[in-house]
């Protein structure tokens, strides 16, 4: 199978990492869920692709054209309910879920931290902090059972950022949710770990981050946190889809079965 653009290609001669393990993908309709989606399919894995959009057919209809396994489910993960159905699709489609990858998560807005409304702060920790909280939740009760698993979280390496305190606020979650159930959890066979992806070079966003567009106002708040993501990294440039994909894999793998409790950051050297 040959993947799509923004997911990393197997090395020649590498056996590939993901044959006959089962990965459930979120937020997989666009970005870096797609890239991670595409490249466990690339090598040899069945991914069950998941999001809220009707876009995920879309991933799916591309890793199936070129060879691979995958299928999709649309799903509010914002709730528990939207998390329980994703297992119960893996599970009744393959029987087992050997890795979760938890990409669901994103800055709704942008914008000082005095300026947010209350209900807007509450929006941004549902989206970035609760989907993976809930996707946990559902999955780890069938990976203890089993003895067996992997979870692979995406945080941001925005938790040192501006104007997107809430998101960053969420994130810091994820990254103690991920040392606090590899803690738990690594006594039964289950690591957790995740990636701080930086600022990443992504297509146009197919479905917008929230509704009404934004205004000039919040135009130019967000070009301050492109001019000081790019001043904090040492390589001082924003990373592609393919160079955040692929830490996911190797974390996602058994290449990294000593790495449990860990965030890596992936931002050009910008630690977060």
């Amino acid at each position: 199978m040959t993947p799509a653009s923004g997911s990393p290609r197997a090395p020649a001669g590498r056996p590939p990492r993901f044959v006959d393990k089962v990965v459930v993908v979120t937020g997989a309709a666009q970005g870096i869920g797609r890239g991670v989606a595409e490249g466990v399919a690339a090598e040899g894995g069945a991914a069950l692709c998941v999001d809220r959009s009707k876009h995920i057919g879309e991933t799916v209809a591309a890793i199936a054209a070129a060879g691979g396994t995958a299928s999709g489910l649309e799903a509010d993960l914002e709730t528990f309910a939207g998390a329980e159905a994703m297992v119960e699709a893996a599970l009744r489609r393959w029987g087992r879920i050997d890795i979760l990858v938890n990409n669901v998560g994103g800055t709704i807005w942008t914008k000082p931290y005095h300026r947010y409304a209350p209900e807007e702060i509450e929006r941004e920790i549902r989206r970035s902090l609760f989907t993976t909280l809930w996707c946990c939740r559902a999955a780890l009760p069938h990976m203890v059972e089993r003895k067996a698993g992997v979870i692979v979280n995406v945080s941001s390496i925005a938790t040192r950022s501006i104007h997107r305190a809430p998101y960053a606020a969420a994130k810091g979650g994820v990254n103690a949710l991920t040392a606090s159930l590899a803690m738990e959890h690594a006594g039964a066979g289950i690591r957790v770990v995740a990636t701080a992806p930086g600022g990443t070079e992504a297509p146009p966003r197919k479905v917008a981050r929230h509704p009404g567009g934004e205004t000039e106002e919040e135009k130019a708040w967000y070009r301050a946190i492109v001019e000081q993501t790019e001043a904090s990294s040492l390589m001082h440039r924003y990373g592609t889809i393919a160079e955040q994909v692929a830490p996911i894999l190797f974390l996602a793998s058994d290449e990294a079965s000593y790495v449990t409790g860990s965030v890596l950051p992936v931002g050009g050297g910008d630690l977060g």
